[in-house]
């Protein structure tokens, strides 16, 4: 998946996503990698050093930070509602704050 479709994906998502006042507050960045690397890893690239994702129409997560204007909030949007091309993920508020961290660690731009 291109950069230009990714970012445009995401911000179509929350467009239309609730975003819970609940998703202020940050979140511990180290925990948030150890969560993506069991959780995320099947499809994701979450490694800094990794450019392709194990399935190719998963974002990397560097690419999820790179988005313009990507913050915790929309963060938060994303992983709290489910998508077609995901799975039904139920995340634990603590833990899409930790992996909302880690992701923005890897904000590159």
């Amino acid at each position: 998946m291109t950069r230009g479709f990714t970012a445009l994906a995401l911000l179509g998502v929350f467009g239309v996503a609730p975003l819970p006042a609940i998703a202020q507050g940050g979140g511990d960045a180290q925990e948030g990698l150890g969560f993506a690397r069991k959780v995320c890893s099947s499809c994701h690239a979450v490694e800094d050093t990794e450019t392709r994702s194990p399935v190719a129409r998963a974002p990397a997560f560097f690419a999820i930070a790179d988005v313009p204007g990507m913050t915790e909030t929309a963060l938060f949007a994303l992983l709290s509602t489910p998508h077609k091309s995901m799975p039904n993920l139920i995340l634990t508020s603590d833990e899409i704050r930790a992996v909302s961290a880690y992701i923005l660690s890897l904000k590159r731009l």
